[in-house]
C-alpha cells in the first residue's frame, strides 16, 4: 500500500529515513520538512543533503519543502502518517502544533526532556506528547541505527513502538523493506529508555576508550550499564525482556561501539583534554546523552534506582571529576552481587 509520508526534521536521522522510505516498493510519496526555506530549496534543486548526508542522492519520489511551525498542522493532515525527526528539545513545540492532526505521528528522538522554564525536566516522548497532545494515536521508532548506513540501504533493523496497533502497522507498512527490518513492540517505556540511556552510558565507553582502558573495561562498561537501564525501566513500568532486545541491548551496543557515534565521541574528546563544550562544537551534530545525562540521573534518583555510571557521566559532564578519576570512582566502588 502506498503512503503519504510526511518526515518533520531534515537532520541526518529524518533525512535517512525519509530516503529509505522513498525507496520503498510500494511506491510511497515522502516530504520532507525543514524549517530554514532556503535549506529546503537547496535540499529540492541538488537532490542531496550535503549537511548531513553528502553524497547521497534523493530518489525522485522524496520532495523537500518548508513553512513556518504553526502551518505545520495544515500540512500534516494531507498525510497518512507524521514522522518527527527533530531533536529531544523541540520536541514538545512540534507536538504541540500537532495536537490536532488525525493521522497517526511518531517520533525518532531519544532522551529525556532536559524542561526549560516553567516545564519539569525529565519527561520521555511519549510524556510530553501526553502533557501537550494527549488525542494524538502515537508512537516511536527507535533501535540501533547510524543515519549514513540506513541512507546506503545498509542492513538494519528498528522498533515501533505504540501502543497503539495502528501506529505500529502504519509504521511497517511505511518502512519495512528488504534492507529495513521493522519488528513492532507495545512497550513505548520501555523502548524509550532504552534510547535514552544508552546515549548517558555510550558516553562513558567513549571515555574509557579515550583512555586506552582496554576491551575488558568496554565489555563490563556495556554490561552493567544494561543492568542499570533495566533498572530505571522496571521502576517506570517498562517490560524487563525489552532491555534485551534491539531498543536496548541492540541500541547500546551500536552507540557504544560504533565510530558513527556522537555520543562515544564525546566520551573520547573529553578523555583527551577538551571541556564539555569544544567536545559539543567539535561535532557539528546533536549528541543526546549531553542534554539528558543529567534528567536521566534524576529520575532515576526520585525512583530511588542505582546508576552508578550514569551518575559518573554527569558528574564528568559537569566538571566535577576529571577522566580519570571518573574511573577511579567506578572501580572503587563495593564489591556486590551481580544481580543485586
Amino acid at each position: 500500500m502506498s503512503l503519504k509520508i510526511a518526515i518533520i526534521g531534515a537532520g541526518a536521522w529524518g533525512t535517512a529515513l525519509a530516503i529509505s522510505a522513498s525507496r520503498h516498493a510500494a511506491g510511497h510519496q515522502v516530504q520532507l520538512w525543514t524549517r530554514d526555506p532556503n535549506a529546503a530549496k537547496l535540499m529540492q534543486s541538488h537532490r542531496t543533503n550535503q549537511r548531513y548526508l553528502p553524497g547521497i542522492v534523493f530518489p525522485d519520489e522524496l520532495s523537500c519543502t518548508s513553512s513556518s511551525v504553526p502551518d505545520l498542522l495544515a500540512w500534516a493532515a494531507k498525510h497518512d502518517l507524521v514522522v518527527v525527526g527533530t531533536p529531544m528539545a523541540a520536541l514538545r513545540n512540534i507536538l504541540l502544533n500537532l495536537k490536532d492532526v488525525q493521522v497517526p505521528v511518531a517520533w525518532l528522538c531519544k532522551g529525556f526532556e532536559a524542561g526549560s522554564e516553567g516545564i519539569d525536566s525529565g519527561a520521555m516522548p511519549h510524556e510530553v506528547c501526553q502533557a501537550v497532545a494527549p488525542h494524538l494515536i502515537s508512537g516511536a521508532l527507535s533501535g540501533p541505527s547510524f543515519a549514513m548506513e540506513v541512507a546506503l540501504a545498509q542492513p538494519t533493523a528498528l522498533v515501533a513502538a505504540s501502543a497503539h496497533a495502528s501506529v505500529r502497522q502504519i509504521l511497517v507498512s511505511a518502512f519495512h523493506s528488504p534492507s529495513l527490518r521493522v519488528y513492532a513492540n507495545e512497550d513505548i517505556v520501555g523502548v524509550e529508555v532504552g534510547g535514552a540511556v544508552k546515549n548517558v552510558l555510550a558516553i562513558a565507553t567513549g571515555l574509557c576508550d579515550g583512555l586506552n582502558l582496554g576491551l575488558n573495561a568496554r565489555a563490563a562498561l556495556i554490561t552493567r550499564g544494561l543492568s542499570e537501564m533495566t533498572r530505571l525501566g522496571v521502576a517506570l513500568g517498562a517490560k524487563t525482556e525489552t532491555f534485551m532486545g534491539l531498543s536496548g541491548l541492540g541500541d547500546l551496543v551500536l552507540t557504544s561501539t560504533g565510530d558513527l557515534s556522537r555520543n562515544r565521541k564525546v566520551g573520547q574528546l573529553l578523555a583527551q583534554g577538551m571541556d564539555l563544550q569544544q567536545a559539543v562544537q567539535s561535532l557539528g551534530h546533536v549528541a543526546e546523552g549531553v542534554y539528558s545525562a543529567r534528567t536521566v540521573v534524576k529520575r532515576a534518583q526520585a525512583l530511588g534506582v542505582d546508576m552508578p555510571i550514569s551518575q559518573g557521566v554527569v558528574a564528568l559532564l559537569d566538571g566535577h571529576l576529571k577522566p580519570s578519576e571518573a574511573v577511579a570512582a567506578l572501580m572503587g566502588r563495593n564489591a556486590k552481587g551481580e544481580t543485586t
